[in-house]
């Protein structure tokens, strides 16, 4: 078994909804972080790539017919290179970088381009078909945007709730409170901006279509500022607009190969895909999902939390994210030290990329040798990524 490891890593800025990349369809922008990453490792000729892996949720619009594909014919790879798109939902992106790491340890190709995109903007309503043809009534068309559509009436209600609702009963069960998910989606704010101020993003996020940097950020969000946020689920609710992840667009790319694959790249990897997990639980409870899924990565890669010397773990709710580190033990000093989904954006096929080249730099930075990519998923899963920091040899301390 060959060991896979991540060469390089891209990503676009990522937009708000209907704001700077809403023109933007999903294929060109999965087609230019794949040029960007391509352009990243000038030594790699594209040929040489054995498989393109491609996560997207949605699927419906521009996205449709293996959108992983198209972006990398749209990119201006060579035909022969095959390609393929995986749907995990919010997962989708980091699953499609376990794939491209399975396909080579198991031999199967020596270097594969991974990564995710989604145009949340851009997302189509979508109208059923009729049971019969011509009915008489009229129909409603449903957005594709986030969440569930088209619901199977066979699914219990409870595993059917929102997003945000099975985060407010996520909040009642762990007992935690406004204040402190205010505060952590101050935190991302503050941390994203800067992160971005003392230059950490500039190699990792490629500009689009005039846009430079991450659109959803606020650098004077407070606490304070966010108390005063009504609440979007529940009267009575905890959980907002401002302590949750937005609707947003982006694309993210990753290069993974095996040791040997360092020459024709041209450049020595950044880390080793050390560990790997999939988890599901119930569907209202896939916030908590990552919990479980971290340990499996951990338990797999050798190492325990101990180790850890950073972790991005995907913010799709304040309360979730709270939630996971809780249960882990882990400092939460360690965890998105440059900031995290409520303030960057999930885009939601792009995040999973957005989390391992992240932790790739962060663990660079930090002079960190082990670092966990954990995101949670809708109707009830979570994936995490063990990788091990190779940059100036294995044994870089914690």
């Amino acid at each position: 078994m060959n060991d896979a490891y991540l060469y390089a890593a891209v990503r676009t800025p990522f937009g708000r909804f209907n704001g700077a990349l809403a023109a933007v369809r999903p294929d060109d922008l999965a087609a230019a972080a794949i040029r960007g990453l391509l352009q990243r490792t000038p030594g790699l000729d594209p040929a040489e790539v054995g498989e393109v892996v491609w996560g997207n949720a949605n699927g419906a619009g521009e996205d449709n017919r293996n959108v992983g594909r198209m972006a990398a014919l749209l990119a201006g790879m060579p035909v022969a290179v095959p390609a393929t798109t995986v749907n995990r939902l919010c997962g989708s992106g980091l699953d499609a970088a376990i794939a491209a790491s399975r396909t080579i340890e198991c031999g199967d190709a020596g270097i594969v381009l991974a990564g995710g995109v989604e145009s949340m903007t851009r997302a189509p309503w979508v109208l059923p078909k009729p049971d019969r043809a011509f009915p008489a009534g009229d129909t409603a068309a449903v957005s594709t945007t986030l969440g569930w559509r088209l619901v199977n009436p066979a699914m219990p209600a409870q595993w059917t709730a929102s997003l945000g609702e099975c985060n407010e009963q996520l909040r009642e069960r762990f007992d935690i409170p406004r204040e402190r998910q205010d505060a952590f989606a101050a935190r991302s704010h503050r941390l994203a901006a800067r992160a971005w101020d003392d230059g950490f993003y500039d190699e990792l996020v490629l500009p689009v279509a005039g846009l430079a940097r991450d659109e959803g950020i606020r650098p004077g969000t407070d606490p304070a500022k966010l108390a005063a946020l009504k609440p979007s689920f529940r009267p009575d609710g905890t959980i907002t607009a401002g302590n949750a992840s937005p609707l947003s667009d982006g694309a993210s790319a990753l290069l993974l190969g095996t040791a040997a694959a360092a020459d024709r790249i041209g450049r020595a990897p950044l880390a080793r895909i050390a560990g790997r997990a999939a988890h599901a639980v119930a569907p209202q409870e896939f916030g908590y999902a990552p919990v479980e899924a971290a340990e499996k990565a951990l338990r797999r890669a050798g190492i325990g939390w101990s180790d850890v010397g950073a972790v991005e773990l995907n913010e799709a709710f304040a309360v979730q994210a709270l939630a996971c580190v809780d249960a882990w033990g882990v400092d939460p000093e360690l965890v998105n030290t440059r900031g995290g989904a409520i303030a960057l954006g999930h885009p939601l096929g792009a995040s999973g990329g957005r989390l391992l080249g992240t932790l790739a730099a962060v663990l660079q930075e930090r002079r960190a040798r082990w670092g966990v990519a954990a995101i949670c998923i809708g109707v009830g899963q979570a994936l995490a990524v063990v990788i091990e920091n190779t940059v100036d040899g294995t044994e870089v301390g914690r």
